[in-house]
């Protein structure tokens, strides 16, 4: 029998079941359709997960310099197996989290594979889903008035690498390494690619990466790209841009992996990790079913989240875009809220913070100085260093900096672009800045607490001008 729906969402990762959650405060009848574990990649195999990794390596890291604050400590030894039962319980308390947050808002989860349908007995449009059960039971019939795709996406693989989960690794298969090795190649010096790279190196596991662009984290600004990359050398990461790899060369097997470059240089090492982005999932969800367009092998939408299909909607990776947890959840609720008639202004992305959690950690909103000059804007740039204030001196943590991108003939802030210690907590006193059209001065005069990191936030601003205090 099938069952009706005001919005069935295919997917319960982190922009399905907030979309979900909204839906349901809405009062609208809402299901989500979910072929794996509720919380999706972002929960189970991504920003979770590895960020509970990333914080035990700190540790460990931090430890190995423990006589630096006059406190002796011997015998540190890592417990890897530890370490990932610390990550599996962060992960199953946030599970039961979203778990109960769908009982508490009455959503029905049907746990299967949902595929869309095309006009049917059930309906005239496209729309209806058929979810084939995991439990092996007759296939659910779902009719909703509107459906939201947020089925997410996979690491992406490179032609003439064959992943295997043990010797050439995706995220996925890192995150559930049962020893380190002594050593790895990193494909990709991306977003992901940097995160693994500081964190097996703060483990003491010897990393190369391997770069196909002319600089790591290519999508920040040249001054913080430029500063991660030698920060990270600084800590014996063998990093290698322009790295055009000849794929016939690869070797692969249980005693390691080896990978020549065009140019003939030969690494080596006992694990391969290829990162070099994700593809969206859209195959097996019956989009042939529909009038829906895939655009640069992802679902193309209007600024509402409508597909070509005005009552589908899609939200997340799946669209492409930026790509990042917070973002697709914000894109449900405004899919969810346009559902319900509520008028909302569009997205700014720009003005939506990107967090990198290496060590030292990168986060930025706005444009870069190289983005803003592309746009013909006049800029005028304050820099303040980490090691100008005293908190960070406390804490121990002094790499780094503040950079701030302001148009010189508005005085709005453009940009703003962080390296350093608790960089993706500091970050969202800019992005509210930028929201809110600040300037500089404004930043710089709200006065911020002594010692705090904050303060390295407002004596940028003040650089802005060149009325930096401290430096």
């Amino acid at each position: 029998m099938a069952k009706d729906y005001d919005v069935v969402i295919l997917g319960g990762g982190t922009g399905g079941y907030v979309a979900a959650i909204r839906a349901s405060q809405l009062g609208l009848k809402t299901a989500v359709v979910e072929r794996d574990k509720l919380g999706g990649t972002c929960l189970h195999k991504g920003c979770i997960p590895s960020k509970a990794l990333l914080r035990s390596a700190e540790v460990y890291a931090q430890s190995k310099n423990a006589a630096d604050y006059g406190i002796d400590v011997g015998g540190i030894k890592l417990n890897f197996t530890q370490v990932q039962s610390r990550k599996n319980a962060i992960v199953d308390q946030l599970y039961k989290g979203v778990q109960h947050l769908m009982k508490k808002g009455k959503i029905d989860v049907f746990h299967g594979t949902g595929r869309i349908l095309g006009p049917s007995i059930f309906s005239p449009m496209p729309g209806t889903i058929s979810v084939e059960m995991d439990d092996g039971s007759e296939n659910e019939m779902l009719v909703p008035t509107n459906v939201i795709i947020a089925t997410g996406s996979r690491p992406r693989i490179l032609d003439g690498i064959p992943v295997d989960g043990r010797s050439i690794l995706t995220s996925d298969d890192a995150l559930l390494l049962e020893d380190l090795p002594k050593s790895i190649i990193i494909v990709g010096g991306g977003v992901i690619g940097i995160e693994w790279a500081s964190m097996l190196a703060d483990f003491d596991v010897e990393v190369t990466v391997l770069e196909y662009g002319n600089r790591i984290l290519p999508t920040e600004d040249e001054d913080i790209s430029s500063e991660i990359n030698k920060l990270l050398k600084k800590r014996n990461v063998h990093i290698v841009t322009g790295a055009k790899m000849d794929v016939s060369t690869l070797v692969s097997s249980e005693e390691g992996v080896s990978i020549a470059l065009e140019s003939g240089e030969v690494f080596k090492a006992d694990k391969m990790l290829v990162s070099v982005g994700r593809s969206a999932n859209i195959e097996n969800i019956g989009i042939e079913n529909t009038e829906i367009e895939i655009e640069n092998a992802c679902i193309k939408v209007n600024r509402n989240y409508q597909t070509r299909e005005s009552h589908i909607y899609a939200i997340g990776d799946v669209i492409g875009g930026m790509q990042l947890a917070h973002v697709a959840s914000h894109e449900g609720i405004r899919a969810i809220e346009h559902i319900a008639g509520i008028k909302q202004d569009s997205l700014q992305y720009e003005n939506i913070a990107r967090c990198v959690y290496s060590n030292p950690e990168v986060a930025s909103v706005g444009l870069t100085e190289q983005q803003a000059r592309e746009r013909d804007f006049k800029t005028k740039v304050g820099k303040f260093p980490f090691k100008a204030v005293g908190k960070a001196l406390v804490h121990g943590d002094t790499e780094g900096f503040v950079k701030i991108v302001a148009d010189e003939e508005t005085n709005d802030v453009l940009g703003v672009h962080i390296i350093g210690p608790h960089a993706t907590d500091l970050i969202s006193e800019a992005a509210l800045g930028i929201f809110l059209n600040a300037t500089p001065w404004e930043i710089g005069a709200a006065i911020h607490p002594h010692p705090s990191l904050s303060e390295v936030i407002g004596e940028a601003a003040l650089a802005v001008e060149g009325k930096a205090l401290h430096f």
